[in-house]
């Protein structure tokens, strides 16, 4: 029975030989998922001594076996990932800031990032050396704080406040933390005083300024032709910055699924390459001499190869613009050679390549979009069945259209459906019609906008931009038109709780198994994928949602209302707790919670939760409280929660949530039907987490 097993197995494999490679990536991507997911430096090394061992037990029974070489191959990856995962944060380790204060900083401007819809401007400071400061800061300016001149070199002081990266607020929210910890920033902030120019920046300052300078520039004059959100989005376009779109129409993108447009990803170089390369083979074939003499399709490839990478420097070369650009190249590189360019083998080198440079990108929402979305379009347009429906034919006009608006629709919703489980688990929300407006928006930002911004800024050099501006505004104003109808729509984005990483895992498993393999064996990727979607989809909301700093909780009833415990609370919180939670409607406040008794200090609810009645305590001011009166509230609370120090006297029945408690934990979720508590950081030592050390509790007077 073995034997036969055995043969099966190797009789598939061989006939997966040309898929084999494809997964490489993947076990690359486990041991950076595996350092990343695991808590502590034991967990960590038992991965990697699993995986090691068990990539020689393959190797030592290998006798010629291909399955065994294949798996021994894979978790020599899964080995090196964790390894790189682990050496890169090593490598960027830099000192963070432990807690806030307000002090008075000097240093360099590194970058400047202009907000204007936010009335804000962002730098990224080199601090000078000074006790207890990072080496780097992130803060932000008020915009009538800003001094005219102020550009990368430049030397300010100014005071601020500063604090230190924030973790995610709740579990399964954005941890900024982690992402400062690679970008090297120690500390975040807000400045307080006008910034004041100790020193201009020193001439020169070679490419990297030159090109940044030239993009501010830039986004700068396109905001000029066309301002408001439409100018914002007609410079992201150009140069990536984003700043100048309002608020509510970047919710709109968002919702409509057509946020991706404003990040210069594979779309937008494609689009600068393609139109390159279109615009120099119809010039030059211009020349008969030049037709029938060089080679055309080379030396348009090179031109726009050529304008892919000065796109990419000019629209400040992000890890996704960097990648798209890697892999326009690899596509080039391989229509020069006269091989098939779109290939899953591309993805794959270009996944590589990404992962062996920068393995933290892994984890970000950015790397796994991306890339989901090309691995499912090539995965689906080299089906047998797809290319027959693709292939031209000899047809009328209505028939050929109809039939690349089906494939143009059913790619849509491919992508859509491809991309459902990481938007779910990244940002807790999921489009419905991202597929329909896609449709209209991609066609339409590619053949209309960018090639009237390009010829808009060509027709500047000579003051006849005017027109092809006017015709471009048109077009954006008509793409945002249709963000904001299909974000109004009912139903256009189905907000969700935070999603367990084990349902995840699980879609993410079964999606590489049906894109990477082409027998029939594919087919039963579906297995995990309807697993993990269904425990994603059977997983409760939270109950109870406390910020990490014991400020605000949010309290959710059976028929998908939130209450607030301060109803004030800033947007940025109350979008957290929104998020967290799963729900989308306008927050409550917590007074009117039936159950519940407030006044402008404390808080007592009574909830009623799978037959059982909870009892929570939560303050919501600084100011003294009675000290018997907190003491006999505690032992009547089954969950007490404050941003103060409670006292040592303080004894709920369940838990205690203070401030020493919380420092150890970070942000917390609670379900009580059963029982059950997640944390932002539970036992997690990763390097970018900060703990405060408990602090001892006052005696009673």
């Amino acid at each position: 029975m073995m034997r036969k097993l055995g043969d099966a197995l190797e009789q598939w494999l061989e006939a997966e030989r040309d898929q084999l490679g494809l997964w490489l990536p993947v076990g690359l991507g486990l041991g950076i998922a595996a350092w990343f997911t695991l808590p502590n430096v034991a967990a960590w090394l038992a991965f990697l001594l699993l995986a090691a061992g068990g990539a020689a037990l393959a190797l030592a029974i290998d006798r010629g076996k291909r399955g065994a070489r294949s798996l021994a191959l894979f978790l020599i990856a899964a080995v090196i990932g964790c390894a790189l995962a682990w050496g890169r944060s090593a490598y960027v380790a830099a000192p963070v800031l432990t807690r806030p204060l307000v002090t008075t900083v000097r240093g360099r401007i590194e970058t400047i990032d202009r907000l204007p819809a936010r009335e804000i401007v962002r730098v990224v400071l080199a601090l000078d050396p000074a006790p207890g400061l990072p080496p780097r800061a992130r803060i932000n300016v008020d915009e009538d704080k800003v001094p005219a001149g102020l550009m990368p070199g430049t030397r300010v002081s100014f005071r601020a406040r500063l604090m230190p990266p924030p973790a995610a607020a709740l579990p399964g929210a954005y941890d900024f933390a982690r992402v400062a910890w690679f970008w090297r920033i120690g500390a975040t902030g807000r400045a307080l005083d006008p910034v004041r120019i100790i020193a201009p920046a020193p001439p020169g300052g070679g490419a990297a300024r030159r090109l940044a300078d030239l993009r501010t520039r830039l986004t700068a004059h396109i905001e000029a032709r066309l301002p408001g959100s439409v100018g914002g989005v007609a410079a992201a376009f150009v140069t990536g910055d984003v700043g100048a779109i309002d608020q509510a129409d970047a919710d709109a993108m968002r919702r409509s699924g057509l946020a991706h447009l404003l990040s210069i990803s594979g779309l937008h170089v494609t689009a600068v390459i393609a139109g390159t390369m279109l615009l120099t083979l119809r010039l030059l074939a211009l020349s008969p001499w030049l037709a029938l003499r060089m080679p055309l399709l080379l030396i348009a490839a090179g031109a726009g190869a050529l304008a892919g990478i000065a796109y990419t420097l000019l629209s400040g070369a992000e890890v996704p613009t960097v990648r798209s650009c890697v892999a326009a190249l690899l596509v080039l590189a391989g229509m020069a050679l006269g091989r098939e360019a779109l290939t899953l083998r591309l993805v794959a080198a270009g996944a590589l390549a990404v992962l062996l440079f920068r393995p933290e990108a892994l984890v970000g929402p950015s790397f796994q979009l991306s890339f989901a979305a090309v691995t499912a379009i090539i995965a689906f347009g080299t089906h047998p069945r797809i290319r027959t429906m693709a292939q031209k034919r000899e047809e009328s006009g209505p028939w050929r259209v109809g039939r690349e608006l089906a494939a143009l629709l059913m790619t849509g919703l491919l992508v859509e459906a491809a991309l459902a489980p990481i938007a779910a688990y990244h940002f807790h929300r999921a489009g419905l019609y991202g597929a329909f407006a896609n449709i209209i928006a991609i066609p339409l930002t590619t053949f209309v906008v960018m090639p009237l911004e390009a010829l808009a800024l060509l027709f500047d050099a000579i003051g006849a931009g005017a027109p092809f501006w006017w015709l471009a505004g048109k077009g954006l104003a008509l793409l945002l038109g249709i963000a904001r109808h299909v974000s109004a729509l009912p139903g256009a984005v189905a907000a969700l709780p935070s999603m367990p990483l084990g349902a995840f895992a699980l879609m993410i498993a079964g999606g590489l198994w049906l894109c990477l393999w082409c027998t029939r064996v594919r087919y039963i990727g579906v297995v995990p994928l309807a697993i993990g979607a269904m425990w994603a989809l059977a997983t409760p909301a939270p109950d109870l949602i406390v910020t990490g700093d014991g400020r605000h909780l949010a309290v959710r009833t059976e028929d998908g209302a939130l209450h607030l415990l301060r109803l004030r609370a800033g947007d940025y919180v109350r979008e957290q707790l929104a998020e967290g939670a799963g729900v989308q409607a306008d927050a409550l406040a917590l007074d009117d919670l039936p159950g519940a008794r407030c006044n402008q200090d404390m808080c007592a609810v009574v909830l009623e939760r799978g037959g059982r009645r909870w009892r929570l305590l939560a303050t919501r001011s600084s100011y003294r409280i009675d000290w018997a009166a907190l003491v006999r509230a505690c032992a009547w609370a089954d969950i007490a929660i404050s941003e103060r120090r409670l006292p040592r006297a303080c004894h709920p029945k369940w838990l205690l949530l203070d401030r020493t408690t919380l420092a150890q934990t970070g942000g917390l979720a609670l379900n009580f039907n059963p029982p059950a508590v997640r944390s932002v950081n539970g036992e997690d030592t990763h390097p970018w987490i900060v703990r405060a050390a408990p602090a001892p509790h006052r005696k009673a007077p």
